[in-house]
């Protein structure tokens, strides 16, 4: 579990995060949602601790970041998996090299239990025999997948994925976001999506926090989003004409 106590952020006099308050709960899927420029993108490199916040709180597990020494951050990263928008992968190393890296940085496994790890989560991952490609022999969706692989090499506690939907094909999302769904359940992870893919929101979104100009402006679920009456929560999500009829149709049925 990660609580959020009222976090401040700002560049210069710029302020981007202004007091936001949230708990991202273990064992689910929690969205961060919103327009460009919302501050989500910001709050998410406050989360994983890579920018330094002027006042609030952030706690891992009852861990708070700002009482940690050095040594113990590090500790908390190795507690850490990323997925990145474009996924990230090392050019030069194969498939295999690119999962066992955060082993090599974080651990110190034998080389065969490196690669025992790495046949473990490339078999979670649908990828068994992909071990000796490089990252240019992959597919977008394959690249996602590795890029998931080596996020949960290392039994991480918190997962976090910046659009790790972006660029890819409206089944590949699909494919994507329940192979996260499930990792998050089978592993109990505290899961944490930066996205801006409604079908997403619709599909995993188990916790939503939507994000306007710095503040928590709603939070709630894929269950209770459908009807909430925050205008910019729905101008947000209802954006296509799509999505309008879905809502209007879910409303007339539980009416």
């Amino acid at each position: 579990m990660i609580i959020v106590d009222n976090i401040f952020k700002s560049f210069g006099e710029n302020q981007i995060l202004k007091g936001i308050n949230t708990t991202f709960e273990k064992g689910k899927t929690n969205l961060i949602i919103g327009q460009s420029g919302s501050g989500k993108t910001v709050f998410l490199k406050c989360l994983l601790g890579l920018f330094e916040y002027e006042d609030g709180c952030i706690s891992y597990d009852g861990k708070k970041y700002i009482e940690l020494n050095a040594n113990q951050k590090r500790d908390l990263r190795a507690e850490i998996g990323m997925v990145f928008q474009g996924s990230a992968l090392f050019d030069s190393m194969t498939i295999a090299e690119n999962v066992m890296f955060p082993l090599r940085m974080y651990t110190k496994q034998s080389r065969s239990e490196m690669e025992d790890r790495v046949n473990v989560v490339l078999n979670r991952v649908n990828l068994s025999d992909a071990h000796k490609k490089m990252p240019s022999e992959a597919s977008g969706g394959m690249q996602k997948r590795v890029a998931i692989a080596r996020a949960i090499v290392n039994n991480p506690k918190y997962l976090f994925c910046d659009e790790p939907n972006s660029g890819l094909d409206p089944r590949t999302s699909i494919v994507i976001d329940n192979l996260i769904q499930e990792i998050t359940d089978e592993f109990n992870i505290t899961t944490v999506i930066n996205s801006h893919d409604m079908n997403s929101v619709m599909e995993i979104g188990e916790k939503i926090v939507f994000l306007k100009d710095g503040l928590k402006e709603w939070e709630g679920s894929n269950k209770t989003i459908f009807k909430t009456d925050n205008e910019a929560v729905t101008n947000f999500v209802y954006s296509s004409n799509l999505f309008k009829k879905v809502r209007r149709m879910y409303l007339e049925e539980n009416a």
